[in-house]
């Protein structure tokens, strides 16, 4: 039976701290919910690769953006830049970089729960 709930990221249940970042998860209904604080100069391949242990990032996200600009390469070539107000659907096989100097805030619906995680 689902249950109310009621939780706030000033107390996550978890924070995974990674250089120029992290990622702040509550366990919400059956789920986990991210928000990701990413400060300039963050870049998948540089700050949580070495973390993840893989080529690119495998974890899929399905995210609301809130601030800042998000560079995003899928490994087959594609690119684009998502800003504040875009959902994005990413699926495993992608890096990820800060454009600018404001932080990137979003909350990913998808895929945190093995964000920054060791492989």
């Amino acid at each position: 039976m689902h249950s109310t709930e009621h939780k706030t990221f000033v107390k996550p249940d978890e924070v995974r701290e990674f250089p120029h970042g992290k990622v702040e998860l509550m366990n919400v209904g059956d789920g986990t919910v991210g928000r990701l604080i990413l400060q300039p100069g963050w870049r998948w391949s540089n700050d949580v690769k070495p973390i993840a242990g893989t080529k690119s990032c495998e974890a899929p996200h399905f995210q609301y953006h809130i601030s800042g600009r998000l560079a995003v390469r899928m490994d087959d070539g594609s690119e684009f830049i998502a800003e504040p107000g875009d959902v994005t659907s990413l699926p495993s096989g992608h890096d990820a970089w800060v454009v600018g100097n404001e932080p990137v805030v979003l909350v990913d619906w998808y895929g945190a729960s093995n964000y920054a995680r060791k492989a």
